[in-house]
């Protein structure tokens, strides 16, 4: 088939790239002019995307990127795989539309469009299908195919993959369904087909609040502990234990990505709008998991503060400006907060993170350095904020004078965890 993704980011690009692998004919649509031309050079700046493999499908000739509206024309299949990010707590759906003013321009009778954007549950039938129809003539669910797919993408998870992870599937009709899920079944191991978008926009919202609640939840507990002297992950180690009724989520200095800072609170929103009433597990959630990184620069003021040292002047290392381990994903990353309150306290900061190439998501100000016994010497104080493979653990603790380690993964005299 010929397959056009739009959007070429942590979503876009994998799927674009597996569906040319496995012999469709993809173009890789991106409004990003410089991103088009990375593509095009062949590097990729995803991880779950290696250069080697880009590579191989522009070689092949069966993945074509280009920013050019006009390439788009004559699919079977696209997928709008474009960010939904919030402005001033409410969904910002504009790449949506585009998207969708974009491909209504070359809709043809018979093709089918899947929505994986994350977004509140009715964007499909509501925002998507309209606008396909009022830019093409045409009607969904009788000229074209419509539905949605949730993207299940986790950065870096070599386990959980775009192939191996289970893929719902959602159709505004039963051909649209039947159409969706068959284009997903040619690059997936398992599809789950659900009976109605509305559905699988509200299978994402869940899996995503589910997660970001339970993090909060833990993320209060490690702070009530602390007060207490409680050991919190000596206290989730005994708690995992138990074989049933019990699922381990561990602390950490925030959230970061696209999914747990922002999806729930497109559910929360939505909740608001049309039933006039508050989601308040979200809204609780946002509020511990937004003030994690307040917490742990306050922990490390009272750190620096036993050892006579003011943070005004002091060098402190940040070790990892992801949001996670083993990835190069800085969307609202954690380490952004903690580097802005320190500075605002005076600090002289640096960081480490092989993984992160980008500078777009950290301030000037911070500056990047190697993670070598040199750096770790030199700082007053280090913040172990992504545990990334790459880093030597070892190598912290033996020259490291003070690691606050919000990941629990380093022991030593000189080191106090979370």
């Amino acid at each position: 088939m010929r397959v056009v993704i739009a959007g070429q980011g942590y979503v876009g690009l994998p799927l674009a790239v597996r569906a040319a692998q496995v012999g469709h004919s993809v173009v890789g649509f991106d409004v990003d002019e410089e991103r088009v031309k990375r593509l095009v050079a062949g590097e990729s700046y995803v991880d779950d995307v290696s250069s080697a493999e880009l590579q191989e499908v522009l070689e092949a000739g069966t993945f074509q990127p280009s920013a050019d509206p006009r390439s788009c024309a004559g699919f079977d299949v696209a997928v709008i795989a474009v960010p939904t990010p919030l402005r001033e707590g409410t969904p910002d759906l504009h790449y949506i539309e585009q998207s969708a003013r974009t491909l209504a321009r070359y809709l043809r009778p018979g093709a089918t469009v899947a929505l994986e954007s994350t977004t509140y549950p009715g964007t499909t039938t509501e925002l998507v299908a309209p606008l396909l129809e009022e830019g093409s003539g045409l009607i969904a669910g009788v000229d074209f195919h419509l539905g949605y797919s949730p993207e299940r993408i986790d950065p870096g998870n070599r386990t959980w993959n775009l192939v191996t992870t289970p893929k719902v599937v959602s159709g505004i009709d039963a051909e649209s369904l039947a159409r969706v899920r068959a284009f997903y079944a040619s690059v997936v191991e398992h599809t789950v087909p659900v009976s109605d978008p509305k559905v699988a926009e509200l299978a994402k919202l869940m899996e995503n609040t589910f997660r970001h609640v339970n993090i909060a939840l833990v993320n209060e507990l490690a702070v009530f502990a602390h007060e207490l002297g409680i050991d919190v992950w000596e206290a989730i180690a005994a708690a995992s234990s138990k074989p049933f009724g019990y699922l381990p989520f561990v602390p950490g200095p925030g959230v970061g990505g696209h999914c747990l800072p922002i999806d729930p609170s497109y559910l929360s929103w939505r909740v608001q709008r049309t039933l006039g009433q508050s989601f308040r597990f979200v809204e609780l959630a946002n509020d511990i998991n937004n003030h994690m990184p307040d917490y742990v620069v306050r922990r490390l003021v009272g750190a620096l503060n036993t050892r006579r040292k003011p943070v005004n002047g002091s060098t402190v290392l940040l070790l990892g400006l992801a949001y996670k381990r083993n990835s190069g994903d800085a969307r609202e990353s954690p380490a952004r907060r903690v580097a802005a309150l320190l500075l605002e306290m005076g600090a002289e900061v640096r960081a480490a993170d092989p993984h992160v190439v980008e500078d777009a998501h950290v301030d000037r100000r911070v500056v990047r350095v190697a993670a070598s016994a040199e750096q770790l010497a030199a700082a007053d104080a280090v913040i172990l904020l992504a545990d990334h493979d790459a880093f030597d653990l070892d190598l912290v603790v033996t020259h490291a004078r003070y690691v606050l380690d919000t990941r629990h993964r380093i022991t030593g005299p000189n080191v106090e965890s979370l």
